[in-house]
């Protein structure tokens, strides 16, 4: 007898790629979409220039009065080395606050020399640390004088000896 022939399997058929592609492509497209959608202010309605430079944004005002703090000469504790920052300042203020911030000038020295003698050399060497030390300057005579009185420090001599 004859053994029945076996009829040849059809090999199994491939899965198509076409759905991950057009997955990938969908997917694609709507992070593209998302991310100008945001970076245009669309979805979240903030300007992405708004925050870009906000100190070139500001425009010098005319109504600025300096107010000059004395010369301070502070020593600093080092190690084993006696060590000396000279340092001068003028307030940024309004003219209307600038009367006052006059009147509390002892004050702002007061509070300048304290922060000032509490410094390390080490913590004035770091090439970073003027900007740190003059935002904390800055916020310490903000407290002394007042909110809105004083607008910026603005340093005009720091020099280690």
């Amino acid at each position: 007898m004859s053994e029945p022939q076996e009829e040849p399997e059809a090999p199994p058929k491939k899965a198509s790629k076409l759905p991950l592609l057009l997955g990938i492509l969908l997917g694609l497209a709507g992070a593209g979409g998302g991310f100008y959608a945001t970076w245009s202010g669309l979805i979240l309605g903030t300007d992405p220039h708004e925050n870009a430079a906000p100190e070139a944004q500001k425009a010098p005002s005319a109504d600025v009065a300096y107010v000059a703090v004395e010369p301070l000469v502070v020593s600093l504790r080092g190690a084993g080395q006696n060590q000396h920052l000279k340092f001068r300042a003028h307030l940024e203020t309004s003219p209307e606050s600038q009367p006052e911030v006059e009147k509390l000038l002892p004050r702002v020295t007061d509070v300048l020399n304290s922060y000032l003698r509490a410094l390390e050399v080490a913590d004035i060497e770091d090439p970073a640390a003027l900007t740190r030390l003059r935002a904390q300057m800055l916020r310490r005579v903000q407290v002394v004088t007042g909110q809105g009185h004083v607008n910026d420090l603005l340093i005009m001599e720091f020099v280690l000896n």
